[in-house]
């Protein structure tokens, strides 16, 4: 029996988050669900996760096959039991399900250039207060500049910032998983 049918979402426990995601391969499956934002066939996907590992575009067969074996008898399994994906083993099938909301809240905390959202904002937040506080102390240059303009386009970067992140994961808040 799954976890899916026996039991509520607040099963899936941080410890099993970081079970699932401890793997690259089944990080892999997850983004590249999330890239795609439909069913995927097995045989895809398996093509997709191999090209990325080798960096070959087609991977090497042998490296296809290893891929597709371990996804359909591991991998897939593993995170159709957690409620991740929707596993069809005999149509060969995946897609995405409620539990993903939950485990990708675990992934996304660093951005596509290999900074921290929590870093990011806290960078941004800072170079505000110090600009702000050199302009009212007079400093010449930037004393020039109304500390307003300055707090001003901080909050609007602060906020693009924000209206960037979440429509990068809008499938998040926008679909309705099983």
């Amino acid at each position: 029996m799954s976890l899916r049918t026996s039991h509520p979402e607040s099963i899936l426990s941080e410890t099993d988050i970081h079970d699932i995601l401890r793997n690259d391969r089944r990080r892999r499956v997850i983004e590249c669900l999330q890239d795609h934002r439909r069913e995927v066939m097995l045989r895809d996907l398996a093509e997709e996760i191999a090209e990325s590992e080798t960096g070959q575009t087609p991977a090497p067969r042998n490296i296809r096959d290893s891929v597709y074996i371990s996804l359909h008898q591991s991998h897939l399994p593993k995170l159709d039991s957690a409620g991740v994906v929707d596993y069809d083993s005999d149509r060969k099938t995946i897609r995405l399900c409620r539990f993903a909301r939950k485990v990708d809240q675990y992934m996304e905390v660093v951005t596509k250039y290999g900074v921290s959202w929590a870093s990011y904002y806290r960078s941004l937040g800072t170079m505000a207060l110090f600009l702000v506080v050199l302009s009212l102390t007079g400093v010449p240059l930037v004393s020039a500049i109304d500390p307003l303009v300055f707090a001003s386009l901080f909050l609007a970067l602060i906020a693009g910032s924000t209206l960037y992140q979440l429509w990068t994961r809008r499938w998040l808040y926008l679909s309705h998983f099983e």
